[in-house]
């Protein structure tokens, strides 16, 4: 980018420009009407011959962002870009007229033009449009990035996505392919049967997960609210009231820290299938990524950051305490005891509260030392009751409950379990989420009397499904950070 010096000069020359436009006339005029995009012209006639396209004339209405121009003469040449791509036209004075040749000498490259003509191959071969009309639809007032450089500084990719987006291609198809990603899930679930709906995003009491909301006020009611953290107990509020397959796709908010796999809002898919337990949703789970990395690769084997993974073939399973005691094997038979797993949390840095019971600190060592060595697709299972407050318990171990996640490439994508329906323990488990509130923990869950309400009408035997659509474009992109994957990420105020 120029320096700022010579950057607020062009700024300068660019707005004499626009000034001299507005004194003769409409300087935004919307009555031009395109009628062909770059990538079609290309995919239709990039084959056909200089003398068919001669012989059969084709002509188009284009109109895009000035990339290139290349003035020679009573010649020159130009690239458009499109929401497709780029296609050259080709101007002569002799065709345009001199006026309307001349301005086009003054025109900036980021301004967006308008042509109609007909289609011909250059000398070289190229598909160009020999332009019989061309106008100038918006002046642009600041000058792009230097072509060759781009944008080098990082943060000024994020700040400002827009430029990010007309001079990249690689970002463009970044969020092409998250499109393709987000159709896929629902033409996916679609097919299963299931209901898409939405859910309250400002909720009285926020539930569903543990992590820290945030915090609003509604004046109207004069009522404290909370942006979700997760739609989850509403959505089984519908498997009560008889949605039996039911899924949202949205955003949802936590209080937390950024980072590469970290944004305060982020895109969650949810969904609920009553009579099937986690076993059932761990199958659905596995088909959808493998479906999803079909759509957007072309291939069940993608490569991210430098690693491939194959999720062709079937997933591997793992429990939380066997994964424990290869990663600590200090804890070997001792995987369970209070103890030891307090000194193998001390000695690695991790706090050992003594409200902190045996499932707990389970779960916080196997975050420090397990989960970023799970690199090849994994469904961890047998997750603590202490850590799983709306997690059905195992029938033959009440330690655990039965719930998984999935990890790939040392990353959390998936989590789901057998939903917990029976009102009586879930009431329980609110009241000791209750206590740990008030001993501190700012991300344990608040009582939701409402939901225990609904499930004293009795919901029926089920299983759910979380996945972090962020993550799991990270992953079938290639992105090193959730940043790259959001098309405005959170930063810090600019100073």
């Amino acid at each position: 980018m120029a320096d700022d010096g010579q950057e607020n000069r062009l700024i300068a020359e660019r707005r004499a420009k626009l000034a001299r436009l507005r004194e003769a006339g409409n300087a935004y005029p919307n009555d031009f009407h395109r009628d062909a995009l770059a990538d079609e012209l290309l995919a239709a006639y990039q084959s056909h011959s200089a003398e068919s396209l001669a012989a059969s004339p084709v002509e188009v209405r284009v109109a895009g962002r000035l990339m290139v121009k290349r003035v020679m003469g009573g010649t020159s040449f130009v690239k458009l870009q499109d929401r497709s791509g780029q296609i050259q036209l080709m101007l002569k004075r002799d065709r345009l007229g001199e006026s309307v040749y001349g301005e086009f000498k003054k025109w900036d490259l980021g301004d967006i033009v308008a042509a109609r003509g007909e289609l011909i191959k250059t000398k070289t071969g190229e598909l160009s449009i020999d332009a019989s009309e061309l106008r100038l639809l918006v002046k642009s007032l600041r000058p792009l990035p230097e072509k060759w450089h781009g944008i080098t500084d990082a943060e000024m990719k994020l700040r400002q996505r827009y430029l990010d987006l007309i001079m990249s291609e690689e970002t463009r198809e970044v969020f092409r392919r998250r499109s393709v990603l987000i159709r896929f899930i629902r033409s996916y679930l679609d097919v299963l049967d299931f209901t898409e709906v939405e859910t309250p995003m400002m909720q009285p009491i926020p539930g569903g997960a543990t992590a820290r909301p945030f915090v609003t006020h509604h004046n109207a009611l004069d009522a404290t609210l909370y942006l979700r953290i997760a739609p989850e107990l509403y959505l089984k509020r519908l498997l009560v009231g008889g949605f039996e397959r039911v899924y949202e796709l949205n955003r949802v908010f936590r209080n937390e820290g950024l980072s590469t796999r970290h944004n305060p809002e982020f895109t969650m898919l949810e969904l609920y299938q009553a009579y099937a337990s986690y076993r059932d949703v761990m199958a659905l789970t596995e088909n959808l990524l493998r479906g999803a990395a079909q759509a957007l690769t072309g291939d069940t084997t993608v490569e991210y950051q430098g690693e491939r993974y194959d999720l062709g073939a079937k997933f591997a399973e793992i429990t939380l305490e066997a994964a424990l005691e290869r990663e600590n094997p200090e804890l070997a038979g001792r995987v369970r005891d209070r103890g030891a797993l307090a000194a193998a949390c001390t000695a690695r840095g991790i706090e050992a509260r003594p409200e902190h019971g045996a499932g707990k600190l389970q779960y916080d060592l196997f975050e420090k030392t397990v989960e970023t060595t799970l690199k090849d697709p994994v469904f961890v299972t047998q997750y603590p009751a202490e850590v799983s407050p709306l997690a059905r318990c195992n029938d033959a171990d009440p330690f655990v409950t039965d719930r998984f996640e999935l990890f790939v490439g040392g990353r959390e994508l998936a989590n789901g379990f057998s939903e917990l329906n029976d009102p009586e323990d879930q009431a329980a488990r609110f009241r000791a989420q209750v206590e740990a509130k008030e001993a501190g923990d700012v991300e344990a869950m608040f009582f939701d009397a409402d939901y225990i309400r609904a499930l004293e009408y009795g919901m029926p035997p089920a299983a759910g499904l979380g996945v972090g659509i962020d993550r799991l474009a990270m992953l079938l992109t290639n992105s090193p950070s959730i940043r790259d994957v959001l098309l405005f990420p959170q930063l810090k105020p600019e100073t």
